[in-house]
């Protein structure tokens, strides 16, 4: 086998040609844009290139075929908020052989290593965590868009490798036709009433004021968990930007405690539900298609993010967002599911409220961490 650091375009197209091998025969795979993973190499269009670097790798076999890649990358915001300095590994794409595995481990693990680096953390991505992030192991079925996707033979190559489990990911589905119990309804229809109490969903003449509470919100909701990097506003406004395409303003909400950011959820149409057929590549001829079709036949959401401030997380809130939706998605007729992805399993609260709707179980993602 030989393996070849990306430097030139045909190592790129190669890079990306590595998935449409590997799940070739897979019906559930659906193929990321070409140009949305490329994204994430790009010091253009990804602005945590301005504190870290990444590299990536293509595998062949003893035949020149492709049969793998990896990536390796450093957050130096984050690397030293863990016990021993951590780096991350992403975009792994192998076949079914325990050689190539390792080899595409122990060329991230040394990179990482002669960085400075005492562990790597993977499959992450090198950008936030809503896109490219944890190992598929449960519910290996049609992905929706942004979420990893991967053969269940992975589990065993990364525990064999010495990769542990960090933490659990799950993502819940909910029948959108469905009336939800009798008490989240209760609580929700009152808090939607209480003086003082606004919800206003996302309005795109209003985008840097909903991009400000947006990181308001998040910064304030996630300071206590682990690891916790702050969000900057030049990141939540990238991630906006990206997200425009297939946006439906009216699938995004935002509550307001007297006038105070407090709440929001992003719910955007599952796209993968229109791209499949696109094999990853957005042509002129595809882009068309993809615009004149948005929406048309997409008939599952997916929830990629939902947050509450610290104080005001026991008011109510997303129960009352969550009617908010249901009264815009339900006279459209369209949608019969939304996926709620995803939450850490030590997110008790957030798991609490997919409970509450009446969410039942649909994926399980892995982060695992490999000590050297």
């Amino acid at each position: 086998m030989t393996i070849k650091e990306v430097l030139s375009s045909k190592d790129i197209k190669q890079f990306l040609e590595v998935p449409r091998i590997v799940y070739a025969n897979d019906k559930n795979w659906v193929c990321p844009f070409d140009i949305d993973i490329e994204a994430v190499f790009s010091p253009q269009k990804n602005n945590f290139h301005q504190h870290g670097e990444i590299t990536r790798w293509i595998l062949f076999d003893d035949n020149s075929n492709l049969i793998g890649r990896i990536a390796a990358f450093i957050n130096y915001k984050k690397a030293n908020t863990f016990e021993q300095a951590t780096g991350g590994i992403g975009f792994l794409e192998c076949i079914d052989d325990a050689d190539a595995f390792k080899l595409l481990f122990d060329t991230a693990k040394h990179w990482l290593q002669k960085k400075g680096m005492k562990a790597m953390m993977g499959p992450i991505n090198f950008g936030e965590n809503d896109n490219f992030w944890g190992l598929l192991i449960e519910g290996f079925t049609q992905p929706s868009f942004g979420m990893n996707y991967h053969m269940p033979y992975y589990k065993k190559h990364f525990d064999d490798y010495g990769f542990k489990t960090m933490y659990e990911q799950i993502t819940n589905h909910l029948d959108v036709n469905k009336p939800f119990p009798e008490r989240f309804t209760k609580i929700a229809k009152w808090v939607s009433q209480k003086e003082g109490y606004s919800f206003e969903h996302f309005d795109n003449s209003k985008f840097d004021k909903f991009a400000a509470d947006f990181m308001e919100i998040y910064n304030d909701a996630w300071k206590n968990f682990d690891n916790f990097s702050p969000i900057k506003l030049e990141t939540v406004i990238e991630s906006f930007g990206k997200m425009k395409l297939i946006m439906d303003p009216k699938l995004v909400w935002f509550a307001y405690v007297n006038g105070e950011p407090a709440s929001f959820v992003i719910i955007l149409p599952d796209a993968n539900q229109m791209i499949k057929p696109l094999n990853g590549r957005l042509g002129i001829i595809e882009k068309l298609r993809f615009l004149y079709y948005r929406y048309k036949g997409v008939t599952r959401m997916r929830a990629i993010v939902m947050g509450t401030k610290e104080k005001f997380q026991k008011h109510g809130l997303e129960s009352a967002i969550f009617i908010k939706l249901k009264e815009y998605v339900l006279p459209l007729n369209q949608y019969k599911e939304l996926e709620l992805s995803w939450v850490g399993d030590f997110n008790d609260k957030m798991l609490a409220i997919h409970e509450a709707t009446g969410a039942h179980f649909g994926k399980r993602h892995a982060t695992m961490i490999c000590n050297f």
